[in-house]
């Protein structure tokens, strides 16, 4: 849990009569269950940048990380809000989530030690991160990683009913 409880409503223009807005539990359990986001990033130019990425839910947060050469990291440098998404790509059955919020370049050792962890937790030894100096290190490579606090989420019930939840955060 966040600590902070999300304004919950249900959109009744996309939603069908019968349809109630999902908890906020719920939500947690599917964005720390999904095994892949979809990340949208905006360039220094304005454009779009959307790439696949795996992530962690942790106290009330997404986590992420990159490359600090990756054009995300580069992105993210000048501009850290972003959107991401999980789901499936299934019209008629499933939840989909679109997560807003801003990202925050986690540095601090202990911290990273426990998403490290949580990382290899959840996605198995592929996934096993060395901490060092504020980063992730793979191989001979480091990343840096980022927590996403959420600001607002939508949520997708796809199937009858179809509904469109929206949890907005102080």
């Amino acid at each position: 849990m966040t600590g902070n409880e999300p304004d919950t409503r249900l959109d009744s223009r996309y939603s069908d009569e019968a349809a109630t807005a999902v908890p906020w539990e719920e939500a947690e359990r599917r964005l720390a269950g999904a095994e892949l986001f979809w990340i949208s990033t905006v360039r220094p130019d304005g454009r779009p940048h959307v790439t696949p990425l795996p992530a962690v839910w942790s106290e009330g947060a997404l986590h992420f990380c990159t490359g600090p050469e990756e054009r995300k990291a580069r992105n993210l440098a000048e501009n850290p809000h972003v959107v991401l998404t999980t789901g499936n790509n299934l019209w008629n059955e499933g939840h989909d989530l679109v997560y807003e919020g801003a990202a925050v370049r986690v540095t601090d050792d202990a911290r990273l030690r426990e998403l490290a962890d949580a990382w290899e937790a959840k996605y198995g030894s592929f996934w096993h991160f060395e901490v060092a100096d504020g980063c992730f290190g793979h191989g001979s490579g480091s990343a840096y990683v980022f927590s996403v606090a959420p600001r607002t989420v939508f949520g997708f019930g796809k199937g009858e009913p179809f509904s469109q939840t929206r949890w907005r955060f102080g």
